[in-house]
């Protein structure tokens, strides 16, 4: 293949790329970086420059950039078969990945369900909850409650039991209505101006099981992030509150969707936020992490219950209408055998316990800087929310973009970084070093005491 100098590549990307969640007129005719290759944990662009990879590939890279035994698997299995469909067969690498997924699954989960991005997998795990209840009498309940403050993807469904009205507000003649609750422990809530999350988590489970009692009656399913809202802030949910909503819904049979898209394969230091909390829900949306970050797959999970309400004769109709063209791709399912096959060979959930420590320490040590109003820690999750005035937790105007400016800074200490407004995002690929982090928490507070000193 032709290798292009960096001007070239630049210029066929504002030619011809739109890129995601980007204002275009601000991009077009930057000079933005073009990554070529990835070694560990690092990005290297088409000028030879290293960058830490500070949010693992968009929260989805698990063992580094071009770890060798997956590159090998992938190799190895574009030999054998590139792709099958499963409609009407079914491939090696699809039923193998599928009972591993169950093995490692929380305890009751059953059936795996491939697709191909998280914003399907949540969208799956909806349809299939709307259907359930429609074949098991319950044609009326055909609700859902969504939290304020949640993100389950881009699609009009995922979009739907989301709460985001920045990605939202424009499409919502488009979405279909569900009952909103309130988020756990965002010192926004509007139910308390205290800032003590155990105090935060109760008032909402208070207010989702009023919601519950008054809807019962019409209500499919609950959508909930676990453990860790995302894309609304790295928003950390108090102890036990993903367990007592797993108790709610039980009291009012409720389905209990939970969208691990971001929180799966490790992220908060177990296997999946479920397990850690000691809770299965229902239905389980899989993705980002499941293929270590290399190849578009995902998989919505479910319980023999729910699958068995599908259950029939031909003529009944009872057939879960869905499907993807690359649905199982067996390239794809090789990436992600070999990915689990890591976790045991590197013992990583192991691993992580010094470096989530770690973490945790410097994050709080940020409290001490007079623009960091908050820090939420989970895992191998971070966020640091930047104010212009701690003590009244003023906020930077959106439109000044200190988050954006902090991250461009920290280029300069040969870190990437992406921000949610002016959240500053800790999401490094799991297998990162003691010594890495210490490179991307030094860089990270450099560049926030440098864009924030004059304020």
């Amino acid at each position: 293949m032709e290798e292009l100098d960096t001007a070239t590549l630049r210029k066929y990307d504002s030619d011809y790329l739109w890129h995601p969640f980007t204002q275009m007129s601000e991009w077009e005719g930057a000079d933005n970086l073009v990554i070529t290759r990835g070694e560990g944990c690092y990005l290297v662009d088409s000028d030879g420059n290293r960058y830490l990879d500070g949010v693992a590939a968009i929260w989805t890279n698990v063992h580094g950039h071009c770890r060798a035994e997956i590159n090998e698997a992938i190799k190895e299995q574009v030999d054998r078969l590139e792709h099958s469909t499963l409609l009407g067969l079914t491939n090696d690498r699809a039923a193998h990945l599928a009972k591993r997924l169950i093995d490692i699954a929380p305890a009751g989960l059953a059936k795996v369900f491939y697709s191909d991005n998280g914003s399907t997998a949540v969208e799956i795990g909806v349809k299939m909850a709307f259907q359930y209840q429609n074949q098991t009498g319950h044609p009326g309940r055909t609700k859902f409650i969504a939290f304020d403050n949640a993100y389950h993807g881009d699609t009009v469904g995922a979009m739907s039991v989301g709460g985001i009205d920045i990605y939202h507000e424009v499409y919502s003649p488009l979405l279909f209505p569900t009952i909103k609750a309130p988020c756990p422990y965002c010192y926004r809530c509007p139910l308390t101006e205290d800032r003590n999350p155990e105090r935060c988590g109760m008032l909402c489970l208070k207010e989702l099981e009023r919601l519950m009692e008054a809807h019962q009656h019409e209500l499919a399913g609950l959508v909930i992030e676990p453990a860790v809202q995302g894309a609304g802030g790295m928003i950390v949910q108090p102890p036990g509150f993903l367990k007592a909503v797993r108790e709610l819904c039980d009291r009012y049979d409720i389905l209990m969707i939970a969208d691990e898209v971001a929180v799966g394969f490790g992220r908060t230091g177990a296997m999946f936020a479920c397990e850690k909390a000691g809770v299965t829900p229902d239905i389980m949306a899989l993705s980002k992490g499941i293929s270590a970050g290399y190849l578009p797959l995902a998989a919505t999970l479910t319980t023999r219950k729910v699958y068995d309400a599908f259950w029939g004769a031909y003529a009944d109709l009872k057939t879960f209408f869905h499907g993807h063209t690359f649905t199982g791709n067996p390239i794809a399912c090789a990436a992600a055998l070999a990915s689990l096959e890591l976790f045991e060979k590197d013992r990583l959930l192991e691993a992580l316990v010094p470096k989530i420590a770690y973490l945790g320490e410097r994050l709080k040590a940020l409290l001490d800087l007079p623009h960091v109003g908050d820090v939420r820690h989970e895992g191998m999750i971070g966020g640091i929310e930047l104010v212009l005035d701690k003590e009244g937790r003023t906020p930077y105007p959106w439109k000044e973009r200190v988050g954006v400016r902090v991250c461009l800074e920290a280029r300069k200490h040969g870190l990437f970084l992406r921000p949610l407004g002016n959240i500053i995002v800790v999401f490094p690929p799991l297998a990162i070093s003691m010594d890495e982090l210490k490179i991307l928490m030094d860089g990270i507070e450099a560049s926030i005491k440098t864009i924030t000193m004059d304020n």
